[in-house]
């Protein structure tokens, strides 16, 4: 009984940090909505249009009782802002030049609105009209049936974790880090060092990390992929190297130099099967080189996170769900 009723506290505080990010009208819509916030990903306001949330397998309106469905205004808006950068924009303008501020509990508010250019560059953004706070969620022990397949007692394997979008590849390679670093089964811990590009993975707050990604683990955040793996490599000493959604051409240059190095990575990078990652010529040339040796595919069937298959360097099965 005690268990349930730690859980329920932490749950009911988890929920007041994410209510407390919105302007009063929307935070009484959210808490009269007794939301199950382990199920939402996403909250998304737009000026003039509907308050609207993504849960897992769906999407719905809030809307107050007895009227048609709440439409955000600009003043709901200014007053999200203030109290996700604690009335203190320009502290955030590095951050909202990338298109998101990262908050207490590892979420990421995403922001658009008219992009402030100098020379081609990107320099900040005025104007904004829509803010979505995509949740995080961590799930600890979500790989534990892929643990096997990427990790024995000597071995440790180069691993791509491939997925459509919102399907749950971040929330799996967090789960994967934690347990590599924390020791799983029998096995050692290993020192592993995440390029946290986006805040999405350790979900730093302030330089403290909001998610578990283990005790052996070291964190860039905010640190583009291809400077902050060669940065990890050169200082750090990981034997192992994360980073989520490799994509560009200097992403893989990293890549090379990491592998050469000795270090392992584990990565991820959008698809929904082999076929759609080996298009990009990049991928298509590590996959002829075996650089990795499991693709773990993920699936969206009625929830995010479906495992549906784990394939070996040469795209054999080992494991099929």
């Amino acid at each position: 009984m005690s268990t349930y009723i730690k859980c329920k506290e932490v749950r009911h505080i988890e929920a007041q940090q994410i209510e407390n990010l919105f302007a009063g009208n929307i935070r009484n819509l959210l808490m009269d909505a007794k939301l199950d916030y382990d199920k939402l990903y996403e909250i998304r306001l737009r000026v003039g249009r509907p308050l609207f949330l993504t849960y897992d397998g769906g999407e719905c309106f809030l809307r107050k009782p007895g009227q048609e469905q709440y439409l955000v205004t600009t003043e709901d808006l200014k007053e999200t802002l203030e109290y996700v950068t604690g009335y203190s924009l320009y502290a955030y303008e590095d951050e909202i030049r990338q298109g998101f501020i990262s908050v207490q509990g590892g979420h990421r508010v995403g922001v658009t609105g008219k992009v402030v250019l100098d020379r081609g560059r990107i320099m900040g953004m005025k104007y904004i009209s829509c803010i979505n706070v995509r949740l995080a969620h961590e799930i600890q022990g979500c790989a534990d049936k892929v643990m096997p397949y990427i990790r024995t007692e000597k071995w440790v394997a180069n691993t791509l974790i491939i997925s459509p979008p919102r399907c749950g590849k971040t929330t799996l390679l967090r789960d994967i880090i934690r347990q590599l670093s924390n020791g799983w089964a029998n096995t050692q811990g290993l020192t592993i060092g995440v390029v946290d590009e986006r805040s999405e993975l350790a979900g730093c707050y302030q330089g403290i990390p909001q998610n578990d990604l283990g005790m052996r683990t070291d964190v860039l955040d905010c640190c583009p992929k291809s400077e902050g793996m060669q940065m990890l490599v050169r200082s750090m000493s990981p034997d192992v190297v994360a980073v989520d959604e490799l994509g560009c051409e200097e992403d893989f240059k990293a890549v090379d130099s990491v592998i050469h190095c000795g270090c392992k990575l584990i990565a991820t990078a959008h698809g929904s099967c082999l076929e759609d990652v080996l298009d990009q010529p990049f991928f298509y040339k590590l996959m002829g080189e075996k650089v990795f040796e499991r693709y773990i595919i993920l699936d969206k069937n009625d929830q995010a996170g479906c495992l549906k298959a784990v394939l070996d360097e040469n795209g054999k099965v080992c494991l099929e769900q």
